[in-house]
């Protein structure tokens, strides 16, 4: 059981975090940083950000047509998640450590493409936390224990509108860490080609 307007102002904190990243760090990374691959088959930065583009452009319009629909249902001082919705979140977000409880195949509609273009992914990823940061603070005015949310994957199961914005800010932080080692290792390429040239 969480007190609401705790809840949420966390969820807002980490995706205020995430922006801060992208605008302060990725957005003045070369594309070609962006666009490498660790190692064949190993997602760029780019790719990372696509897939996650790919999960806004579901999941914010249905969050934002779940508020719009729910404005007459008044807001719960507390919330507690579902217990679908918190075994995915679990399932989706890193461990303290950075560790990833376990690997999990991305759906086939969600994998990026081999080449995506770094600034366009990169811009489009901005605007989409600027939208979740929007949808996050009207939450605050509807039950976010009481609307609900189809998942992606399976449209007849829907989560609660708490359980989505914490499933999907999960799946962000893990997908971060994955981007933040492409970029780790694209910039020690960089730098052993420039000491070799």
């Amino acid at each position: 059981m969480y007190q609401t307007t705790s809840f949420l102002e966390d969820l807002q904190s980490q995706t205020e975090a995430l922006l801060q990243q992208a605008v302060s760090d990725w957005q003045m990374l070369p594309p070609t940083v962006l666009a490498h691959q660790p190692a064949p088959g190993q997602w760029s930065a780019a790719q990372c950000l696509e897939h996650l583009n790919y999960y806004s452009r579901y999941y914010l319009p249905a969050i934002e047509k779940a508020i719009a629909a729910g404005k007459s249902a008044r807001p719960s001082s507390t919330f507690k998640a579902g217990w679908l919705g918190a075994y995915f979140t679990r399932l989706m977000q890193p461990q303290a450590n950075g560790a990833l409880k376990s690997k999990m195949q991305a759906p086939k509609n969600a994998v990026p493409s081999e080449s995506p273009d770094p600034r366009a992914v990169l811009a489009e990823f901005i605007d989409h936390q600027e939208t979740l940061l929007k949808l996050l603070e009207q939450a605050s005015t509807v039950n976010i224990g009481q609307l609900r949310v189809p998942i992606s994957i399976a449209p007849w199961i829907r989560l609660k509108l708490g359980d989505t914005f914490a499933f999907l800010i999960a799946h962000e932080q893990r997908h971060t860490l994955q981007l933040m080692r492409a970029i780790g290792v694209a910039k020690q390429a960089s730098a052993a080609n420039s000491i070799s040239g």
